[in-house]
């Protein structure tokens, strides 16, 4: 199996449980490992017989505004069936993270894997 994958990818979505949280859209880091066979993009050199991250990013990031999640883990859930679906692909891996949520902690999230 290939991994396509996407790195630190930021998006606006609307995160949280808490009144704070729900007032306005919050900035989430997504990666993903994306499983898919790229021996024919590979073959061919055509950006038609893969996944084009590009459009991946786009896309997602146009769900991710018009959503709204209460927990991480749905968000990730969401990400995965959605990519899963939309893209054809076998596997992926999706992390998620929300940044500076608590004094002296960096990011806080969730990563699930899954596959058809």
């Amino acid at each position: 199996m290939d991994l396509i994958f996407i790195d630190e990818l930021r998006a606006e979505t609307w995160i949280g449980i808490y009144p704070r949280e729900k007032a306005m859209p919050q900035t989430v880091e997504i990666s993903l490992r994306i499983g898919v066979s790229t021996a024919s993009a590979g073959a061919s050199d055509d950006i038609r017989d893969t996944v084009d991250y590009a459009v991946v990013v786009d896309r997602l990031r146009a769900d991710l505004a018009a959503s709204h999640f209460n927990l991480l883990e749905k968000l990730a859930e969401h990400i995965a069936t959605w990519l899963l679906e939309e893209f054809a692909v076998n596997r992926v891996r999706v992390s998620v993270a929300k940044l500076g949520m608590m004094p002296g902690v960096r990011r806080v999230g969730v990563i699930i894997e899954r596959s058809i």
